[in-house]
């Protein structure tokens, strides 16, 4: 690999509830998730929730891609990008980390989910606290962007292949519809066979496509959609457990918390303190 001073990458941290953005053509872009969940908007009918701790991973060869990122209170968002013969460069030609690796990805669209696994976190979370001169800082940051890099793509094989259902407006219609309607009735769940029939997929459509779209199966993105409620409710309204498990539609309150503690880390009212 060419010296540190002549990498061509970035790695920064993007600030604000709302802000527009534009993925541009023949570069390769890392969306990493850090606190608090993320929504990456592609298209009036087209969005993907980012939950903490994921990374999206992103290239387009052909054009430009404008997308809006609305983030909830406590979420960081962080962007990597560069070239993708700046990141073939970074590994042996023979390396097999990551599908966007392989010669014939180079022409084509490429998506991919990730795990941030707890180095890179740990070094995003860190990332804007040391303070150098501007020549430094410079370098310090492409030193964070190789390291980024290295570690993100030393974890094993992705856990979500390249996503067929972006290319298919059609689908991708109806798997919003679905996350409409699971969204709607988050209180009182409908069962998979009836959401599939209302938006014209059978249900292995609905399953697999959902997964793909969404990054989670139409259950979990349910109970994460319950749970980010009960978080900013025991944030703004800082309201008794019980009330909250009531009012996201848990009838029993210990399962609530251990859905909660499983989620978050912590139980419910330790997060509230």
């Amino acid at each position: 690999m060419e010296s540190i001073e002549k990498f061509e990458g970035s790695l920064e941290e993007l600030n604000g509830p709302q802000l527009d953005y534009t993925l541009h053509k023949g570069l390769f872009y890392v969306i990493f998730c850090l606190g608090s969940p993320l929504e990456v908007a592609f298209s009036p009918v087209y969005s993907r929730m980012l939950a903490p701790g994921r990374a999206f991973i992103i290239y387009d060869p052909d054009r430009d891609l404008a997308c809006t990122f609305k983030s909830e209170e406590g979420t960081r968002l962080f962007m990597l990008s560069m070239g993708l013969s700046t990141l073939h460069g970074m590994f042996a030609p023979e390396s097999n980390k990551a599908p966007v690796f392989l010669p014939e990805n180079s022409q084509r669209r490429f998506y991919e989910e990730r795990v941030i696994v707890t180095e890179v976190q740990r070094i995003l979370q860190h990332y804007q606290e040391v303070r150098l001169s501007e020549s430094a800082q410079r370098l310090y940051q492409k030193a964070k962007c190789i390291e980024v890099v290295s570690l993100f793509f030393s974890q094993e094989r992705a856990d979500t292949d390249a996503c067929p259902f972006l290319n298919n407006d059609e689908m991708v219609r109806k798997l919003k519809k679905a996350k409409d309607l699971l969204i709607q009735h988050y209180m009182n769940p409908m069962t998979l066979p009836n959401i599939a029939r209302q938006v014209g997929l059978n249900e292995l459509q609905l399953k697999k496509g959902f997964k793909e779209v969404y990054g989670n199966t139409p259950y979990q993105f349910v109970l994460d959609y319950k749970l980010e409620i009960a978080r900013q409710l025991l944030l703004r309204e800082q309201l008794p457990v019980n009330e909250i498990a009531d009012r996201i539609g848990y009838a029993n309150v210990s399962h609530f918390i251990v859905a909660f503690r499983r989620k978050f880390g912590m139980t419910p009212k330790k997060y509230n303190t």
